[in-house]
C-alpha cells in the first residue's frame, strides 16, 4: 500500500487554467480525536454515521465511556470536528488529554481534570526552569565559595 501511494503522488492530477498550473495534493494520513459526550446508542450512532459518511475516513473508533471519537484517514481535523458539531454535539472539542505516565508533572496545576477519563490528565507545559532557578539562588547564597556566607548565617 505504501508503494502505491508514493507512485500516485507523481500521478496527481494537473489542471491548466489560465497561464497557472494547480496540482491537487492529497492530504496527509492524520489520527484525529473529538471528545464529544454520548449518552445513549443513538448518539454514538448518529456520530458514527456522519464521520464515516466524510471523504478520505479510513476508520472511525467510538468509545462511549470515555466519551471519545477516533478518526483515522485522509481528512482535515477542522472538517471532522464540524461534522461532529452538525450532529447536535455542539460541545464537542478536540481531545484535550494525554495518559498520565506521558506527562512529566501529572500533578502540576491544571493538569488534573474531574472530567478525564481515569489514567488521562490535559497536557500542561510547565517549565522547571523557572523553579531550578531559585533553587541555585539559595545553594549559591550559603555555599563554601560566597565570601559573605558567614555574615548571612
Amino acid at each position: 500500500m505504501g508503494a502505491l501511494d508514493y507512485l500516485s503522488n507523481f500521478c496527481d492530477t494537473v489542471s491548466v487554467t489560465t497561464s497557472t498550473i494547480k496540482r491537487s495534493k492529497r492530504k496527509a494520513m492524520q489520527t484525529v480525536e473529538i471528545k464529544v459526550r454520548m449518552d445513549c446508542d443513538g448518539c454514538e450512532r448518529r456520530v458514527r454515521n456522519a464521520v464515516t459518511s466524510l471523504k478520505g475516513v479510513k476508520s472511525v473508533e467510538v468509545n462511549r465511556k470515555q466519551s471519545r471519537v477516533i478518526v483515522s484517514g485522509y481528512v482535515d481535523p477542522n472538517k471532522v470536528l464540524k461534522r461532529v458539531k452538525s450532529t447536535g454535539k455542539v460541545r464537542a472539542q478536540f481531545w484535550p488529554y494525554v495518559e498520565q505516565h506521558l506527562v512529566y508533572y501529572p500533578y502540576a496545576y491544571g493538569a488534573y481534570d474531574r472530567r478525564a477519563p481515569s489514567g488521562f490528565v490535559r497536557n500542561v507545559m510547565q517549565t522547571a526552569s523557572s523553579n531550578n532557578h531559585q533553587d541555585e539562588n539559595l545553594v549559591s547564597l550559603f555555599s563554601d565559595d560566597n565570601v559573605n556566607a558567614c555574615s548571612i548565617m
